[in-house]
């Protein structure tokens, strides 16, 4: 069985008519590359190259062989750069799963330079508030927050999420602030019928007034009054910014999560989530607070 391989190391010697120079743009000695053609030879039961002291000659069968050998080698250099052009810039369909939340507030313009700088690469967007199985789902990147429980992937951090408690000043100012012991007789807006909450180092069970299962819900509610939210940071730090909400408990959240970004694996990382996850780094960071300009006017 002729290797191809050998065949490539035959075309690199006809083409540069020198083994000396061949092996040297090969990286092989001259006698490994010379014993390697001699064996090629023998496998082939044809002599293809005549050597003398002074000079190399291709015989008749060799210069007819060398142009199926150069096309083959050409060929596999087409492959090679086609594979690292394919490495350096991303293309075909890239999966992401995100919390809704996240996704709605920090996705959109990721994607948008991703796919503005990167032409050729596709992005399905999964919006889903529960935990994902990557590999399962056939997805190639998901964010994260909260705890990490699947050590199998590989995670990179892009912050923290702050979480406070919120009430309307014209709630407050109906039912009063409650103070940390007080919350578990105050009125809530909750996820479930029953709930623990901490605030201040103190446990409380609630009985939410109001159950929802959207996290904005929960927060235009406590806006409206309806009771005492727990909500992210950059869910109401608008209408905290605008006076709309206060925050209870002092300044600090009530609790922090932190965000990652998580993917199956480092080896042989395909372009498309490299360059994607590096972009999530740079774009999508919820570390501080957003610039005032940002924050909405009350009309």
């Amino acid at each position: 069985m002729v290797s191809p391989a050998d065949m490539v190391l035959f075309a690199a010697v006809v083409r540069e008519e020198s083994f000396t120079r061949a092996a040297r743009q090969l990286g092989l000695t001259k006698q490994t590359l010379s014993e390697r053609i001699r064996k090629l030879e023998e496998r082939l039961g044809v002599r293809l190259l005549e050597r003398t002291t002074r000079r190399l000659r291709v015989t008749g069968a060799g210069a007819t062989y060398y142009e199926r050998c150069s096309a083959i080698a050409a060929q596999i250099d087409e492959a090679n750069r086609e594979v690292q052009q394919r490495q350096a810039e991303p293309t075909g369909l890239l999966r992401v799963s995100s919390p809704m939340l996240y996704g709605r507030r920090y996705l959109t313009p990721v994607i948008s330079e991703y796919l503005a700088r990167y032409p050729h690469a596709r992005v399905e967007l999964v919006l889903a508030d529960r935990r994902v199985h990557l590999i399962e789902e056939g997805l190639d990147v998901a964010i994260h927050i909260g705890p990490l429980d699947d050590s199998s992937l590989v995670a990179r951090k892009l912050g923290e999420g702050r979480v406070h408690f919120v009430a309307s000043p014209r709630f407050l100012a109906k039912y009063g602030t409650p103070s940390a012991r007080e919350l578990r007789s105050a009125r809530c807006i909750g996820f479930s019928a029953f709930e623990t909450w901490e605030a201040e180092g103190v446990k409380s069970r609630i009985d939410p007034v109001l159950t929802v299962n959207d996290l904005e819900l929960a927060c235009e509610a406590a806006i409206a009054g309806v009771g005492i939210a727990r909500v992210p940071d950059i869910l109401c730090r608008d209408a905290v910014g605008d006076g709309r909400l206060k925050i209870l408990f002092g300044p600090r959240p009530a609790m922090r999560r932190a965000i990652h970004v998580v993917y199956p694996s480092r080896v042989s990382l395909p372009s498309k989530v490299r360059l994607f996850v590096d972009a999530l780094a740079t774009l999508a960071e919820p570390r501080g607070p957003l610039p005032s300009g940002s924050r909405r006017k009350r009309s």
